[in-house]
């Protein structure tokens, strides 16, 4: 049995960045420790951080019942109301949003400066694009489908900027910006899924393709983890979503020669190998 990994599975430097700013918080050995909203994507990473006493805050109601401590900005970022909200509050803030993310913040502001229309490409429901809104200074909109963008009705009367959520599916934005050029020629559209999700992507999609059966790792509530998932089942057939070795139920597979894993942005290392492990002795 051939088992390939991908390259690029596994943390992303964001995440990586993220989890690690929360290790040298408790390391400082002042607490209480704090994260809005779970770190990362990870319900495993999450689960470690609260048994070594970090708390997640889940809510500005609760932020503001908040009277000591360190609280850290996850690595999707948060709305620009959020964050003063904290500075002001008398806690220690430390910032694990993505730099990539973070230069969305900026994209979007400075478009709000210009008096731009600011588009979103992405989950409207995603911490990281209600973020992303929380940064624009004037109207915004977010489309996740093509029918969205033929159905969306842009102004006229001022310029449009148009951005992507950092884990978009790069084959579908360039698809939602040949509708939006189609609408309109004035647009400045800036491509700002992450390159490591392009990697991801494209890398995962070439393994789909070789493969008899395709192992997608991650979390459930992983926007990246889940496009990786859509991906690779256009390509193979035998796609898996798997969050943990305990989901593993290798019964099907046993006439399968060749086996793929990749595995989202906020999946530990440790994990894609007892994956891969586990998958190398059962085949």
């Amino acid at each position: 049995m051939k088992v390939t990994v991908a390259k690029s599975a596994g943390f992303c430097f964001g995440v990586k960045r993220a989890v690690e700013q929360v290790y040298q918080q408790l390391e400082t050995g002042k607490k209480p420790v704090y994260t809005y909203g779970p770190i990362i994507h990870n319900d495993q990473v999450v689960k470690e951080l609260e048994q070594k006493g970090v708390r997640v805050i889940r809510s500005e109601e609760e932020l503001e019942r908040l009277g000591e401590g360190t609280v850290i900005i996850r690595s999707h970022g948060v709305s620009r109301r959020v964050q003063e909200k904290m500075e002001a509050s008398g806690l220690t803030v430390a910032d694990a949003t993505c730099p990539f993310v973070k230069k969305i913040h900026r994209i979007v502001e400075e478009a709000g400066k210009k008096g731009q229309f600011v588009l979103i490409a992405g989950d409207r429901n995603h911490p990281e694009v209600q973020g992303i809104i929380g940064w624009t200074l004037g109207d915004s909109a977010v489309v996740e489908t093509p029918e969205e963008m033929e159905k969306l009705v842009l102004p006229r009367d001022r310029g449009l900027c148009f951005v992507s959520q950092t884990t978009f599916n790069y084959n579908k934005f360039e698809e939602l910006v040949e509708i939006l050029l189609k609408k309109r020629y004035d647009s400045h559209v800036i491509n700002t899924v992450c390159n490591a999700t392009e990697e991801r992507q494209s890398e995962a999609e070439g393994i789909a393709a070789k493969v008899d059966v395709m192992l997608v790792i991650g979390g459930r509530h992983s926007s990246n983890t889940q496009k990786l998932f859509e991906i690779c089942s256009n390509k193979c057939k035998n796609t898996y979503f798997v969050e943990t070795l305990d989901d593993l139920d290798t019964k099907p597979f046993q006439s399968f020669r060749h086996v793929g894993i990749t595995a989202g942005a906020s999946t530990p290392k440790k994990i894609i190998e007892e994956v891969q492990k586990h998958v190398g002795i059962k085949f």
